[in-house]
């Protein structure tokens, strides 16, 4: 009797440790038919909205026509149409989110983190290798990563869109895909054995200002219950010639554009641009970019924080040490100070001494002015005014992950370009390439444990971590990835100093008027 108990015993334990969540799951619309890949259930190319095409483009997400049967959902959908070429290919018809999840069962309430790609708003698809969720759903979370409309399809204004919306707004679309994706996530995540109480969104580059973006949104509030940026953050003032960190135009201005889009490519209706196949819409000007319409983005969103008017929950943050040297750095002294005399005016000169050039080069310490001006000053101003209007804790970080390159090589004096930090919190460096270190492989593991820390418990600290303290602005602790995590103050702060008065000065009726 005894021998049977315990086989009995053996038995059911061996069922527990290899339960698996059904890959047939329930949702909304209809059955997901998706797959188990190394002791994760998987699902890609969901679709959370209807396709955007014909009299949907240049329009508010709709939502997902219900199917009958069972839907494969095994394989990415295509990427957004955009110029690159995206490993899924792309289309036009792109509105479709992935899940990874560990969970055992439709009912353990598994944190949720959502990732927003990055791309400067004009490129961007879910199915770029590093974004693969199986690192961090091993965590202990659910993985979820979502598409969005991106360039012209994903952000550009008109008069007559505008007209056509309840709200007479327009230009938005790709912050609103982010929404449909976080709705559908609240009402279905449940099905996945995930907790929709318990929503983390993160994102880096334009994913990173969209997270921004979605913390001021009162048509996100309740979606999400912590956000993370990396290489984010839009607290700039708007500007009609628009720079890194100045993105944001308003709507008539971006209206205008619009206007002067359609005029130029020799349209004279959007009914008739809307019957143009996606591959043969002119090219734009610059970069599409969202704007500041009043609905999805109510205002200047440093005023917004500044009045409390923000959803307030845990935020982490960041930036590289090197972002400056990814954007066209300019490559003459010479450069560097017709760029900074043209772009602030009147704070050229604080500037240049705060962000000195060389004689014969243009080092890091004039190469931060872009980075600070682009991601330093933003994550700083964000972890600032939430520290002081809100009432959730703020995680700061500075990744400054490099080897020493010796002097005289072409790396030498360079730090951590932008973009370098998503291949380790996803936790997708090659183990097998001899470029990368033991301390490499040590930082991305505990970036990953704290990304997901803070998707557990609103907080980035664990059992065996180093201690990460919240931010506040009189003692300014910031976690630094530099060969091994430790703790440090704001980088540049006196630098930073400078740049924060020329910001000031742009919102006063003096510098709205100087630039623009």
């Amino acid at each position: 009797m005894k021998k049977s108990i315990l086989f009995v015993a053996a038995f059911l334990s061996f069922g527990m440790n290899y339960a698996q969540l059904s890959t047939t799951i329930k949702v909304n619309e209809g059955q997901l038919q998706g797959v188990v890949e190394k002791g994760l259930t998987v699902f890609k190319g969901i679709p959370f909205a209807a396709p955007p095409v014909g009299d949907l483009r240049w329009h508010s997400p709709m939502p997902a026509a219900q199917w009958q049967g069972i839907r494969q959902a095994t394989t990415f959908a295509p990427a957004p149409f955009q110029g690159g070429n995206p490993p899924s290919g792309k289309s036009e018809d792109c509105l479709y989110l992935n899940i990874w999840s560990p969970a055992k069962s439709a009912k353990e309430k598994v944190p949720v983190l959502v990732w927003i790609y990055g791309g400067a708003f004009n490129f961007g698809a879910t199915s770029e290798a590093t974004y693969n969720g199986e690192k961090l759903a091993k965590k202990g979370v659910i993985l979820v990563s979502i598409a969005y409309r991106v360039g012209q399809l994903g952000f550009m204004a008109h008069p007559e869109l505008s007209a056509e919306n309840p709200n007479h707004v327009s230009g938005n679309y790709g912050i609103m895909d982010m929404i449909a994706g976080l709705k559908w996530v609240k009402e279905n995540i449940e099905a996945f054995g995930g907790d929709p109480n318990k929503v983390t969104i993160f994102g880096e580059s334009a994913g990173g200002i969209a997270v921004s973006m979605l913390c001021a949104s009162p048509e996100a509030k309740g979606l999400f219950h912590g956000a993370i940026s990396q290489s984010g953050g839009s607290f700039g003032p708007s500007r009609n010639t628009t720079y890194p960190g100045e993105n944001m135009k308003r709507l008539a201005d971006a209206e205008k554009a619009g206007e002067d889009y359609l005029k130029n490519s020799g349209f004279s209706s959007i009914a008739e641009m809307r019957k143009l196949p996606a591959d043969k819409l002119p090219a734009i000007r610059g970069l599409a970019w969202p704007i500041v319409d009043g609905i999805v983005i109510p205002d200047d969103q440093y005023k917004l924080y500044e009045a409390g008017k923000f959803n307030d929950t845990p935020i982490l943050v960041g930036y590289n040490s090197d972002e400056g040297a990814s954007f066209s750095p300019p490559k003459t002294p010479e450069d560097y100070i017709k760029g900074v005399e043209t772009r602030y005016g009147k704070f050229s000169k604080a500037l240049m001494a705060a962000y000195p050039v060389g004689e014969n080069s243009v080092p890091k310490t004039a190469r931060d002015l872009a980075r600070d001006a682009a991601f330093g000053w933003q994550t700083w101003s964000w972890a600032r005014l939430q520290a002081t209007s809100g009432k959730s804790k703020v995680f700061y970080y500075y990744f400054d992950q490099h080897p020493e390159n010796p002097v005289g090589s072409p790396n030498a004096g360079h730090g951590s370009h932008h973009g370098q930090e998503v291949a380790y919190v996803f936790e997708q460096l090659d183990s097998k390439n001899p470029q990368t270190s033991q301390s490499d492989l040590v930082i991305s593991d505990t970036m990953g444990t704290y990304w997901t820390n803070f998707a557990k418990y609103g907080d980035p600290n664990g059992s065996g971590m180093p201690k990460w303290p919240a931010f506040n602005d009189e003692t300014g602790k910031v976690m630094y990835f530099s060969q091994k995590p430790y703790v440090d103050t704001v980088p540049s702060l006196e630098s930073l100093k400078v740049l924060d008065q020329y910001f000031k000065w742009r919102r006063t009726p003096e510098g709205e008027a100087w630039a623009n």
